[in-house]
């Protein structure tokens, strides 16, 4: 049976059904998400009866597939934002192609922005909580956003593991699993490995930044936090599976045996002991893998350090040296003083450069700083004229005072109070009250026609179309209506419209009087 587009539970009904369709080859030879179908084979003659198998069963289902959004036969092939291959899995190129045109993140806003697409691909990043750790600092509630070179370091280090990921392989149901752990005083960390024959090899990372409080517990704690928050993270591949946890925390491979636990290593140890087969031993902190996953490296990426604000003169550079205009044009109404082009005329300006990230910038230190106290349109624009030249400073000021959140949430308005809404009356009979209004914008006919009359019976929902001009006048309006509907239909009690000219002006008042 068809499913209503749009429904909360739609996703989740389709994924069941194909599920239930689908439970024969499920997880032997065939992986099906939504509508899309991975199949899965060791050798070709493998593979070809894994295909007739599934195409009997779409056959069966009566499901249709389409040959143009079909591969067969492919070593390597894309798969939900993964390059899946015989060497493993990795990130698909294509999706993080764009991450090398994000220079700076100006504001908070857009540090979400990034965040939110770098945890997407946490588990490819072997240094994600201890690496994020300068730019979640920014997101604390009323933390001063401001980008350093601590930020901009973590930034490019980021950057550059989703440019240059490593390639995770597939987990083996059947093989035992090796679990590496490790704690710092700001985050936990861990890698999934496995033996398939040519060395350990990484499955996926994990690590995870510490609450204050967590900040706060002894190292013995800590390190077995790392241990419960990796087992959680990974349940479904460690649950029933031999795993060797190896810490480098030694007291941990006796924690059984200690006569006095906390309450919290109870709770701990008894999630552990109740769902999973492990055993812990020690491995030397110099020789752990995950010691670097809490434990970022020092960064020595270069740092701009101006008496400016360094973001600014940072986006500045970046501006002047990738637009046309400054670098392959001489021009001798402008002068260049400290880095930056100024107005040789007037009041001695700063021409900003066509870089939209820059110029949202110096708009919101204009507007939505304290000394600025959110001026309207006018007021920002002459603020920022004073020192800042750009051709399209008002418009851009326009529009990002209308969108500010701030400004709309806490300045009343100034428009009439609207009162109290009601909803209209239902009529007793069809063609006792209508609805009218024009649909425009359509592509003109034989006749010169681009618009659309649409009377509709507010009872029955009976509508009818007359096919007319943009140009039209009130009166060509009521003879159109006088025609299709009054002649059809009688006149109506009531006739309910937008407030247009044609609709509101002294000939159509009259005319229905």
């Amino acid at each position: 049976h068809g499913h209503a587009f749009g429904l909360t539970n739609a996703p989740s009904t389709f994924q069941l059904t194909m599920n239930e369709f689908f439970r024969p080859l499920l997880d032997k030879c065939a992986i099906v998400y939504l509508d899309d179908i991975l199949i899965y084979s060791t050798t070709r003659e493998a593979h070809l009866r894994d295909l007739e198998a599934v195409f009997a069963l779409l056959q069966q289902q009566r499901l249709i597939t389409k040959g143009s959004k079909c591969e067969f036969l492919k070593q390597e092939l894309e798969f939900l934002g993964h390059v899946i291959s015989i060497d493993g899995v990795k990130i698909d190129p294509k999706k993080f192609a764009t991450i090398q045109d994000w220079k700076l993140l100006a504001n908070l806003r857009e540090l979400q922005s990034f965040l939110g697409f770098v945890n997407y691909v946490r588990r490819f990043i072997p240094n994600m909580a201890g690496v994020t750790s300068p730019l979640t600092d920014l997101l604390q509630k009323g933390k001063f956003y401001e980008w350093g070179g601590e930020q901009q370091a973590a930034f490019d280090q980021l950057r550059l593991f989703l440019t240059t990921p490593p390639v995770l392989c597939v987990a083996d149901p059947h093989r035992p699993f090796e679990l590496i752990t490790d704690a710092s005083d700001l985050a936990v960390g861990a890698v999934l490995l496995q033996d398939f024959g040519a060395g350990l090899q990484p499955i996926a990372y994990e690590s995870r930044k510490l609450n204050p409080a967590e900040q706060n517990y002894p190292v013995h704690d800590k390190e077995l936090l790392a241990i419960v928050h990796a087992f959680k993270v990974w349940r479904c591949y460690l649950t029933g599976a031999d795993v060797t946890v190896r810490t480098d925390h030694k007291s941990l491979q006796f924690i059984r045996a200690q006569p006095t636990l906390n309450p919290r290593q109870i709770r701990w140890l008894d999630y552990l002991e109740s769902n999973f087969h492990y055993r812990v031993t020690y491995k030397r902190g110099a020789s752990n893998i995950a010691d670097a996953l809490t434990r970022p490296s020092v960064h020595t990426a270069a740092v701009l350090i101006t008496q400016t604000n360094p973001l600014l003169t940072g986006l500045f550079t970046h501006g002047y040296s990738t637009n046309p205009f400054f670098t392959t044009n001489s021009h001798p109404q402008l002068t260049v003083k400290q880095g930056a082009y100024h107005l040789k005329s007037g009041t001695n300006r700063i021409w900003v450069p066509a870089y939209r990230t820059l110029r949202d910038l110096l708009i919101q230190k204009a507007h939505d700083s304290n000394f600025s106290g959110h001026y309207g349109i006018d007021k920002t624009a002459k603020l920022l004229s004073r020192y800042y030249y750009w051709p399209d400073l008002p418009t851009d000021v326009q529009q990002y005072v209308t969108s500010c959140a701030t400004c709309q949430r806490m300045k009343s308005s100034r428009l009439r109070p609207a009162g109290l809404l009601q909803p209209l009356e239902p009529p007793c009979r069809p063609w006792q009250q209508v609805t009218m209004d024009f649909v425009t914008g359509l592509p003109a006919g034989p006749s010169g026609n681009d618009a659309i009359l649409v009377v509709v019976d507010r009872l029955t929902k009976m509508a009818h179309f007359a096919a007319c001009k943009t140009t039209i006048t009130a009166e060509q309006t009521a003879k159109l209506f006088l025609t299709n509907i009054v002649r059809l239909h009688g006149i109506p009690s009531a006739i309910i419209s937008d407030r247009d000219p044609r609709f509101t002006s002294n000939f159509w008042t009259k005319t229905w009087q």
